[in-house]
């Protein structure tokens, strides 16, 4: 079957390796002149930074996908685990460091928190084990066609009311923990899903399974390079990827209805194909390449996740004592922040920041001497109370200044490059609301309630990536891939 994929992001990279596996054609149409999409690379002054996610957990899904093509991860990508994961830190606390492996862990824990805290997380640890392995391939991994097929098969839905997984996220995890930064630690992955840990439900503790139990990887030459690696398997596979290849439109056999029939680039030629995977946000795809249908109701009108300013820097200069190439920077108010950050749209009062420092890990990444400083603020996207037209120089001074106050070198002096990403930017790469996080996922926005893969008013049209099932993050985008694989395969029979 002939494919044409939209978009060599993430999803589509990982739906042109499923494809290939499977042995439908496939070409990949791309406008920019690299992989990667949302995790692309920006190279200044001898710098290379990655623009987009900077966090890499659960490899096993990362070289699943690269089997699929036939390929093995090792040929394409060197990945280094990082010990500490995650170095924590707090305005009017001693800092913690997460750690690889439960007894490093522990021990961490009860020489920072006490021995109580350190035998729960034993308790905490399996718990989450227990939850991923029935949530991950059960609701996670898997198609929806309507409600109903999350309740087949029942033994799992029932095992998840068992486990309290529906219960509150920080309800949870205070139950196990009594020191306020563990209760932070292990709850603020709900901001990965668009939510406050006080609204999520526990079933997104299958997030912090994935930081705190799986690991955290960093990839040789930057996240960017699971984008290059994937495309390379790609290409050995046989797919056809097309750089500086814009689409402009999806075609139809019959101009505003019937089967898909390809895409019409720029240019004006006309790929031909049976069925298009489309990997550009949800709405992007039916306002700007599929005007004639109608965009799903989730998409149109669903709540998205808070967006993120991003400061990109190329520095020289010594890093503050203790830093890992991964922070979290904790403000002082932690209810107060999700407040403005998800119910007023305003700035977070302390916001907590990510700081992460890839050269600490590849110092290639850097001329001799320097240092990559990627900083993340979350802020409210673009159906909030700010005005970035006139806020955005602001947001960025005040992010240096509390850098520089937390003793990165961020100076005048000391920084060779930079760049800094708004929600007004984010819009402009085609990310709806400027966030580029996708749709949240409240609980009816999850599952059969997320804009399906799979779009049967326009035969053909196959969907890919963090809009769609099952969601935001890395992991889920690459099953995203897989799960739109299969859609292509029901679609070749006949389905």
């Amino acid at each position: 079957m002939r494919v044409v994929v939209v978009g060599a992001g993430l999803g589509g990279l990982s739906a042109a390796c499923h494809l290939r596996g499977r042995g439908h054609e496939v070409t990949v149409v791309e406008r920019e002149d690299i992989p990667g999409g949302r995790a692309g690379q920006w190279a200044s002054a001898g710098y290379r930074i990655d623009t987009g996610p900077s966090v890499l957990t659960m490899p096993g899904l990362l070289a699943e996908t690269f089997a699929a093509a036939g390929a093995d991860i090792a040929e394409h990508l060197r990945l280094a685990p990082l010990d500490p994961m995650y170095r924590a830190w707090w305005p009017d606390a001693e800092p913690l460091s997460v750690r690889p492996g439960r007894e490093a862990m522990t021990e961490e824990i009860r020489q920072s928190c006490g021995s109580a805290d350190a035998a729960a997380f034993g308790r905490f640890a399996d718990w989450l084990a227990r939850l991923y392995r029935v949530e991950q391939p059960q609701f996670v991994e898997r198609n929806y066609d309507r409600t109903t097929d999350l309740l087949r098969p029942l033994r799992p839905a029932l095992e998840l009311v068992r486990l309290g997984a529906w219960r509150k996220m920080a309800a949870v995890v205070d139950s196990y923990f009594a020191d306020p930064r563990l209760r932070q630690l292990f709850s603020f992955q709900a901001l990965y899903a668009g939510l406050s840990p006080f609204d999520a439900l526990a079933i997104y503790c299958v997030i912090t399974y994935m930081d705190v139990v799986g690991g955290v990887w960093f990839p040789e030459g930057g996240i960017h390079s699971v984008s290059a690696g994937l495309a390379d398997a790609a290409t050995k596979a046989g797919a056809d990827i097309r750089y500086c290849s814009p689409v402009e439109r999806i075609v139809r056999r019959l101009g505003s209805s019937g089967p898909v029939v390809g895409v019409r680039l720029a240019g004006g030629e006309l790929v031909r194909a049976d069925a298009v995977v489309a990997n550009p946000d949800v709405p992007a795809v039916y306002r700007e390449l599929l005007p004639s249908a109608r965009m799903p109701r989730a998409a149109r009108r669903g709540e998205y996740s808070p967006s993120a300013t991003l400061w990109l820097a190329g520095v020289r200069g010594s890093l503050p004592e203790g830093t890992g190439h991964h922070n979290i920077h904790f403000g002082g108010d932690w209810k107060g922040s999700f407040e403005a950050l998800l119910r007023t749209g305003t700035r977070q009062p302390d916001p907590a920041i990510l700081v992460s420092v890839p050269t600490l890990t590849d110092a290639s990444l850097a001329p001799e001497g320097g240092q990559v400083v990627y900083a993340l603020e979350p802020v409210p996207n673009l159906d909030g109370r700010i005005d970035w037209a006139s806020d955005r120089a602001r947001f960025r001074d005040t992010l240096v200044e509390r850098l520089e106050g937390a003793g990165y070198p961020v100076g005048a002096a000391a920084v060779v490059t930079e760049r800094f990403v708004d929600p007004l930017d984010w819009e402009a790469q085609g990310m709806e609301r400027g966030t580029p996080f996708a749709l949240s996922h409240r609980f009816s926005q999850t599952g059969p309630w997320r804009p399906a893969n799979r779009d049967r008013r326009v035969p053909g049209l196959v969907l890919v990536g963090s809009g769609t099932v099952p969601g935001v993050s890395v992991p889920m985008v690459l099953v995203s891939g897989r799960l739109a694989a299969d859609r292509v395969d029901e679609i070749a029979a006949g389905r």
